[in-house]
């Protein structure tokens, strides 16, 4: 009888864990993608120069403008389920620290925590 419990248990282990990571992957692109730009601006002499203060603020904000709706939704839903290790990451100021602890911490409670669970219940039954 507990069998679809478990069953459903580890469909949502899996599911939250893609959308993790997937909103992870999605990021890095997009910040290894504006960078490349910023450094070609920055040799090509448009940019002030790699040191100044807020050179790399502007093409990441720009690119994080136009995102598409699928984008968009990972996004949201990545930022809903990682939301509770939000006090971890409250002391970095680096978005690749706070998107890689959170990154961490979902796959560690719902990768391996709902997946514990749903073994231990598949057992006891």
């Amino acid at each position: 009888m507990l069998f679809p419990v478990a069953g459903i248990l580890r469909l949502a282990s899996v599911v939250l864990c893609l959308i993790a990571i997937a909103s992870f992957a999605l990021f890095a692109v997009n910040q290894t993608s504006t960078a490349s730009v910023h450094q070609q601006d920055v040799l090509n002499g448009e940019v002030a120069g790699a040191g100044s203060a807020g050179s790399g603020t502007g093409s990441a904000a720009v690119g994080g403008e136009h995102k598409s709706s699928l984008r968009a939704a990972v996004d949201d839903a990545s930022n809903a389920i990682t939301s509770p290790f939000s006090g971890a990451t409250s002391g970095s100021h680096s978005e690749w620290a706070i998107r890689t602890v959170r990154l961490l911490l979902a796959l560690a409670v719902y990768g391996f925590g709902l997946g514990f669970l749903a073994r231990v219940i598949r057992v006891r039954v």
